[in-house]
């Protein structure tokens, strides 16, 4: 098992392995750290190696043209294994990228004359990179990656062998990470909404409560975002109910695509009512969020495609606005009160300045008073 074993954070690992649009996210609950670990372990023990990472492309950023993404580097082991890990690289470039675009596990021999050997991390980190393995990292049913092996041991180059046992092996990687989604996701259910994907609004409280405990704690803002779409009964009366929850359902995850602040709790709290927990930010950082919620749904096409039997397409943009209210503790809360307290207060603030956002003609951020 290498010792230098590096990888990103679990907060930040998480939403590498979030691969169903609105369903439910893999939480830093199970330890990553300790999952990657065993991965990149068990790949060296199959082929002795001195260095070697995985790369993962980001879910909610990709795009269907495969070469158009960027596969970052999530995990690693070697000399310069924490000099690589969280950069990126296009997917249209070296040997990751090859094997990323065709499925196909790939040897690389001779770099120097290799037509996919990529010498910018080399340039980068100060390594010698002589010989390469390469296979690809399939979560369900796509390929979202690959496994790098580097500088093999006891030889000067890799074997048709040892490529043949890594691409064994990355069918048991494959199926490690589907057993461990499969946990995950039934460990989730019962604290996500079916529909959106998003927290249940009895998870949120719980939530809540537990990040006005830390931010007492730790004397640090928090910011509430709540918000309601404008113009939903509309939808459901032109178009029927089974449309309005394709509707819910594509703002929740456009939401999460567009809300990447550190630990956000985004809830549904029930019908079209949604809110935001941002541990740590300040009121003018939720407002920045809040607008950038606002601009997306407001910009966003709904319904682009077939959303049940015999129910075309409907693109509605413009269609479909939000209003939202911001409060934060520091503004808002006083420290004399209970957490209980705290928490009633701060849900007060956010929903009454949503509401004034309506009054003022909607597809708004009113800040609370």
């Amino acid at each position: 098992m290498p010792q230098n074993f590096v990888s990103l954070d679990p907060q930040q690992l998480a939403r590498f392995l979030e691969r169903r649009k609105a369903h439910y996210t893999f939480e830093a609950e199970v330890d990553l750290d300790s999952f990657l670990r065993e991965i990149l372990g068990k790949a060296e023990q199959f082929v002795p190696s001195q260095a070697g990472s995985i790369l993962l492309d980001d879910p909610l950023a990709k795009g269907e043209e495969k070469t158009q993404n960027e596969l970052i580097f999530v995990a690693a082991f070697g000399d310069r294994a924490s000099e690589i890990v969280g950069k990126t690289i296009s997917a249209k470039i070296g040997i990751a990228g090859h094997v990323y675009d065709t499925g196909e596990p790939y040897r690389g021999t001779g770099l120097e004359e290799d037509p996919y050997f990529y010498k910018g991390v080399d340039a980068e980190t100060r390594y010698s990179t002589r010989s390469i393995l390469c296979v690809p990292i399939r979560i369900e049913k796509s390929i979202c990656g690959a496994l790098e092996l580097v500088n093999r041991d006891g030889a000067e180059s890799y074997s048709q062998k040892d490529l043949e046992l890594l691409t064994i092996f990355a069918d048991y990687t494959s199926m490690s990470i589907r057993n461990v989604l499969d946990a995950r996701r039934a460990h989730e259910i019962a604290k996500r909404d079916d529909l959106t994907g998003l927290f249940n609004d009895r998870f949120f409280h719980l939530q809540l409560s537990i990040e006005l405990m830390n931010s007492e704690r730790d004397s640090r803002d928090l910011v509430l975002i709540f918000f309601d779409l404008d113009y939903f009964k509309s939808v459901n009366d032109t178009h029927g109910h089974l449309a309005g929850s394709q509707v819910l359902r594509e703002v929740g995850y456009v939401v999460k695509k567009t809300v990447t602040w550190p630990n956000a709790t985004l809830s549904r709290y029930g019908g079209d009512e949604f809110v935001a927990i941002l541990p740590g930010a300040t009121i003018e950082q939720g407002a920045e969020v809040a607008e950038a919620i606002r601009k997306v749904i407001h910009e966003t096409t709904f319904l682009q495609r077939e959303y049940g039997f015999n129910e075309p397409p409907i693109f509605l943009k413009g269609v479909i606005t939000c209003s939202l209210g911001v409060a934060s503790v520091k503004r808002h809360i006083s420290a004399s009160m209970s957490i209980d307290q705290q928490k009633n207060e701060i849900l007060r603030r956010a929903d009454t300045a949503m509401y004034a956002a309506k009054e003022k003609g909607k597809n708004q951020v009113v800040l609370a008073d």
